[in-house]
């Protein structure tokens, strides 16, 4: 089996990952952290975390007689993003008119690509082995893909949370071929976070609560994608300009300085993505949603959710310069009157940052 594990990592770096490492499928030492977690209610109206239960700790249960995990992570920094794009994406929290949209989400649905190749992996190895038992996963069913990772020496778990790794950051996917093979494992990585405590410095929200401890309530990447109705109005001012995900703990770990490009063409920016205005993007009709975001994981909000979290953008520009922008103040109110009751109610919050209540 050893010859075969050298050859499936190999293969998986044939298929664009930058590393495939494996482990088995106990999870034991994980289950009294999650069970934590739900109890404090950390997972906010992410229901399916609860639903599952411990089958998130517990891999066999999801493909019976797994016995091993193979775990992958592929980069996905746009490949155009140079030595700076560290630096640049923090210009742009800085620029009052701009939609942030975070990185992984500028190019296409990291779901298609990644299970995609890990499915061609799982036929390389079919054709070595013969049939064999498997199911393959990317952040699309009860797995905790970080705890696996780590578990097999992809990385350790940060302060964030997300998987950190010495020569790539935590600027990459992760994905799981879960199988009854009897493969080799691989040793765990040490941690190397240290005293640094940047990413908890700079959660503008204070979702990371401590170490290794994250209340997804108050993550601006849950409040722009998971959360399907208002978003509270404590956090609206502290969104900014991220209209779709949140970058800032990984923007700021100094190991990111280490984060690789992608080799694939998937990631890199599409539409614009990546320097677009707030208004042009609000005044996206469904359609239009529709069209220019298919293939993207941006799509899966809706259009609706799409709104709710530009309108939140256009009102906190008020408190960045550029209060009563007649631009902005116009896309405003062109949209007072839409269909969804809760695209209306942003709308009117963020007219009333900029003083611009009466007008509407």
């Amino acid at each position: 089996m050893a010859a075969l594990a050298a050859d499936i990592k190999a293969w998986g770096r044939e298929l664009g990952f930058a590393d495939i490492r494996i482990t088995d499928v106990d999870l034991s030492h994980r289950e009294a952290g999650f069970a934590d977690w739900l109890a404090k209610g950390y997972h906010g109206e992410m229901d399916y975390m609860a639903a599952h239960g411990m089958k998130r700790a517990r891999p066999a249960e999801l493909v019976p007689g797994a016995v091993s995990v193979i775990t992958a992570r592929m980069p996905y920094l746009p490949q155009a993003s140079g030595d700076d794009w560290r630096e640049r994406e923090t210009d742009r929290l800085q620029d009052a008119e701009a939609a942030v949209v975070s990185v992984y989400a500028r190019g296409r649905d990291y779901h298609k690509v990644i299970r995609n190749r890990l499915q061609q992996l799982a036929s390389r190895i079919e054709g070595r082995t013969g049939a064999f038992g498997y199911r393959v996963f990317t952040d699309s069913a009860p797995v905790m893909e970080v705890a696996l990772a780590e578990k097999a020496g992809l990385g350790w778990r940060g302060k964030h949370t997300l998987l950190l790794n010495r020569e790539a950051g935590s600027m990459f996917f992760l994905g799981e071929i879960l199988t009854d093979l009897p493969l080799p494992k691989d040793e765990p990585a040490s941690a190397h976070c240290g005293q640094c405590s940047a990413c908890i410095d700079v959660c503008p929200t204070q979702a990371i609560v401590g170490p290794y401890e994250l209340d997804a309530r108050r993550c601006i990447s849950y409040l722009t994608i998971e959360l399907k109705g208002s978003i509270p109005l404590e956090f609206r001012p502290l969104i900014g300009n991220r209209v779709y995900g949140c970058d800032d703990c990984q923007v700021c770990c100094p190991w990111n300085k280490f984060a690789q490009p992608s080799t694939l063409d998937d990631f890199d920016e599409r539409h614009g993505l990546g320097d677009a205005a707030l208004v042009e993007l609000f005044a996206w009709s469904a359609e239009e949603f529709d069209k220019k975001m298919e293939g993207s994981a941006i799509r899966r909000i809706g259009h609706e959710r799409w709104l709710r979290n530009i309108a939140v953008g256009l009102g906190n520009a008020a408190a960045a310069g550029k209060k009563g922008a007649p631009a902005i103040i116009a896309a405003l109110r062109a949209r007072l009157d839409d269909a969804s009751p809760i695209v209306r109610e942003h709308v009117r919050w963020a007219l009333e940052q900029h003083g611009a209540a009466s007008l509407s």
